[in-house]
């Protein structure tokens, strides 16, 4: 599964990208930018976008709007954010974004059940 990681904050970028690269199943390419990662897009789409929300430069719903013309049916965009705000997270599904990851303890069990297709099992009983 190939996954584009766009997020600005380069640690938190690597410990994501290691517990998930623990998935011997997952090609990892981090980005810092939406802008760098739109060039990337623009030449190969990814099995799975995870975004953070709040970039410098274009936001990543920004991101999400430019390029959701693009993005295959069965394709994964994961919105994530720090910000655990109902509103925000309202304004990304009538966007079209279906997946909503808030940054905390929780991340990573939260992304992994996004990815393993198990997100409404995980979202249920956690």
């Amino acid at each position: 599964m190939n996954i584009y990681l766009v997020e600005d904050d380069t640690i938190y970028a690597e410990f994501i990208r290691k517990m998930l690269g623990q998935n011997t199943n997952y090609t990892i390419s981090l980005f810092t930018s939406a802008e760098d990662a739109q060039t990337r897009i623009d030449q190969a789409m990814p099995d799975v976008l995870i975004v953070d929300y709040k970039l410098p430069g274009m936001s990543g719903i920004e991101l999400y709007g430019k390029i959701k013309s693009k993005i295959p049916e069965d394709a994964k965009v994961i919105m994530m954010s720090a910000i655990d705000d109902g509103n925000m997270v309202l304004s990304f599904i009538q966007k079209g974004v279906r997946d909503y990851v808030i940054k905390d303890e929780n991340v990573i069990d939260s992304l992994r059940a996004i990815l393993d297709g198990q997100e409404d099992d995980y979202y249920l009983f956690n």
